[in-house]
């Protein structure tokens, strides 16, 4: 790493960032630089907004002019990006886009952002895709293994509206999921509360804990195989790993999960040709500012739909 210096410069405010707190968006600008090192100078007065003092969580309008003192930073080594190829196929798996938000259609076994021994992830790649655009967030995640539908913000504005649309349960997400066993007869709807514990090895598990999070999951059984149940199922609430977790609750598993599943049937399941955990993120259907509801779809990916012939 090499150190550089940013000398004093002021940032104009676009509506990209406004509403958004001083203390993240001053952390997002400048990288290299320690946590403890911004909250510093914010609380030194060093930082201005439109000449004034600004605290920590002072909210972004457009306009402000945001004073940034003289600041060392370390320089990390710039990654080598996306290949030519991710590049391609993320522009060809986005299937919904407008001036707010777009949608895409996740490949499997991209993790949705960098971090955790991944160097760069679905967001990074989609930023060095399109240099030019101004904003982009992930709107919600999804795991590594599950391909599908992926809402990303083009606009801070939207991130907040469709942020707040899932904290009120008004963005159905639907996916479709095959189960070990036979899905009891009559279970429709989940509700077991989740909680996040992490494991002496660093690892994060999710249980069903009645001191946990409500959770609740409807289901609906699309075609029983001899040994497996494929299923379609909504969420009501967004927990994490939380149709994974209820799947193993209901005493059928996801195929392929490694992390929740059962080793005999994903060695079963590996036998006949099943590469990865069997979710797909297959329908979104939100409502925009104005009341416009979008409603996306994507269609069962290839690997996934010529395997479920295998169970016939």
């Amino acid at each position: 790493m090499q150190n550089g210096c940013f000398g004093v410069h002021f940032v104009h405010v676009d509506e990209n960032h406004a509403g958004q707190r001083i203390d993240n968006f001053l952390l997002g600008r400048l990288k290299g630089v320690p946590k403890s090192r911004v909250y510093r100078i914010l609380r030194k007065g060093e930082v201005r907004v439109n000449g004034s003092r600004a605290k920590a969580e002072y909210r972004l309008q457009v306009g402000d002019a945001v004073r940034i003192p003289p600041i060392r930073v370390a320089e990390r080594e710039v990654s080598a990006g996306p290949s030519p190829k991710l590049q391609q196929l993320l522009e060809q798996n986005i299937v919904y886009e407008d001036a707010g938000f777009l949608v895409i259609n996740k490949p499997a076994g991209l993790a949705v952002h960098g971090g955790s021994g991944v160097s760069q992830g679905l967001i990074e790649s989609l930023r060095a895709t399109r240099p030019s655009a101004p904003f982009l967030e992930l709107v919600h995640r999804l795991d590594r293994e599950t391909s599908g539908c992926l809402m990303i913000a083009k606009k801070r504005s939207m991130l907040r509206h469709l942020q707040e649309e899932m904290r009120a349960s008004r963005v159905v997400k639907v996916y479709q999921a095959l189960c070990c066993g036979r899905w009891p007869k009559g279970m429709k709807r989940i509700s077991a509360p989740l909680r996040k514990n992490e494991l002496k090895s660093g690892e994060r598990i999710v249980k069903v804990d009645p001191d946990g999070k409500v959770s609740v999951t409807h289901f609906q059984v699309l075609h029983r195989y001899h040994a497996a149940t494929l299923l379609e199922v909504a969420l009501e609430t967004g927990r994490t790993h939380q149709i994974r977790v209820h799947c193993q609750f209901a005493g059928c598993p996801l195929a392929g999960d490694e992390k929740y599943g059962v080793d005999d049937c994903n060695r079963q399941m590996r036998q006949k040709g099943l590469r990865r955990m069997f979710l797909h993120a297959a329908q979104l259907q939100v409502h925009l500012p104005g009341d416009q509801v979008v409603e996306i779809r994507s269609p069962l990916p290839d690997d996934l739909a010529s395997f479920l012939t295998t169970l016939e």
